[in-house]
């Protein structure tokens, strides 16, 4: 796969962070604005993630019928679309509805650029891309919060929906030029009509469940980080809020650096290994970073170095375990990514409100939660091997 193909691939798969990233810093003004409270204009970020998990089961059964590209440039479209109506909306409510949109066109890049990806490679290869997809996508969480302040500093939250516009219509451009369809003229398109029990067959395939749930339940672990961090840092540790995205990005080029290598280890040895493998950094980082936070340390450095660590595995974690789930999937990848991206995220979800229910004014909450995530994908792991090694001998 070309690197024009992987870079195209990384900017459709950004969409989701990028549009949740991207419009975080302009919470207080659009409260100002709609004259409401951020609790309120936390509800645009809550019809996004519906929109994701809607939209995202919806694009699967339609990629794997009507091919990658033609339902693609739809959901691009409607994207862009979106991000102008929410440019322009008048009252809270209506940003509510367009943030909906916006999701439901934004899905459709996450999960089809997964499903193009399993056309044109086998397991290892897939890995590989992936990997690289996380350098692309890595850099949204750097670079998105610190570009939004910037906007709604300088020209007003507006600009910030009106710049989403502007990339999703090059991003438009570029598929409508440069990426052609991945599925074969002779592969078997699958009917609308199975659509339904090609998701129940793959919810009874539990090596495939195995790995998504692998790597689900260790990006949970990262979505804890995101809803606690800035509390941790700004208000427990005292960290100044102009300097907590550089803390921010300085664990996001963790995983980007580990993603890399990934990538150069997969030469010598399989996803399924590594996986296997850096599970256990993981889990190992989190119960430090429990310990720590239980310790209450004075300084903030003692919790970063094992965070940094866990959140790096991460890079190497979550592109091994799509790869090994989509392996195989055939007729059946676009659906098969619908229900990877959609249970990835409902788990995430789940995992960064657990972090608010249990919040006690301490940094405990968001590494219990950590800890537990990462205990949870170890055993989710070992369980998957060992239902792989039972196929292989029978």
């Amino acid at each position: 796969m070309n690197l024009r193909i992987i870079l195209i691939l990384g900017a459709l798969s950004a969409f989701g962070p990028l549009a949740i990233d991207f419009y975080l810093p302009g919470f207080p003004a659009m409260a100002k604005a709609f004259g409401t409270d951020e609790q309120h204009v936390q509800l645009t970020l809550a019809a996004y993630f519906l929109g994701l998990s809607i939209g995202q089961l919806a694009y699967g059964p339609v990629a794997d019928r009507f091919g990658r590209r033609k339902p693609l440039l739809v959901g691009v479209a409607l994207f862009s679309l979106a991000s102008l109506l929410c440019a322009m909306a008048p009252t809270l409510e209506w940003l509510i509805a367009a943030r909906f949109l916006q999701a439901l066109g934004g899905c459709a890049g996450m999960v089809i650029s997964r499903a193009i990806v399993s056309d044109k490679c086998d397991a290892v290869g897939a890995a590989k891309v992936f990997s690289q997809l996380m350098l692309v996508m890595g850099l949204a969480p750097i670079l998105a919060p610190l570009l939004g302040g910037v906007l709604v500093n300088g020209f007003g939250w507006q600009s910030i929906f009106l710049a989403l516009t502007l990339f999703s219509a090059a991003c438009l451009a570029a598929v409508a030029t440069s990426l052609p369809e991945s599925m074969r003229p002779d592969h078997p398109r699958a009917p609308l009509r199975g659509a339904l029990g090609r998701y129940l067959s793959l919810l009874t395939d539990r090596i495939f469940i195995g790995y998504a749930l692998t790597g689900g339940i260790a990006i949970a672990g990262m979505f804890s980080y995101i809803a606690g961090s800035p509390f941790v840092f700004i208000k427990l540790y005292g960290v100044p809020a102009e300097h907590y995205g550089w803390l921010f990005g300085t664990n996001a080029a963790g995983f980007i650096l580990v993603a890399q290598l990934n990538a150069r280890l997969l030469r010598r040895f399989g996803p399924a290994w590594l996986l296997s493998r850096m599970i256990w950094v993981y889990l190992g980082a989190g119960l430090t970073v429990l310990g720590v936070s239980l310790l209450r340390t004075e300084q903030l450095w003692p919790l970063l170095v094992p965070l940094f660590v866990c959140l790096a595995s991460l890079g190497c974690i979550i592109p091994n375990a799509s790869a090994c789930a989509m392996n195989g999937q055939g007729q059946r990848a676009g659906s098969a990514s619908a229900l990877l991206g959609c249970m990835q995220f409902s788990v995430a979800a789940g995992a960064a409100s657990l972090v608010g229910v249990l919040h006690d004014g301490t940094a405990t909450p968001m590494a219990l939660v950590i800890s537990l995530c990462g205990a949870l994908a170890v055993g989710m792991s070992i369980m998957t091997r060992r239902l792989v090694a039972r196929r292989a001998q029978a």
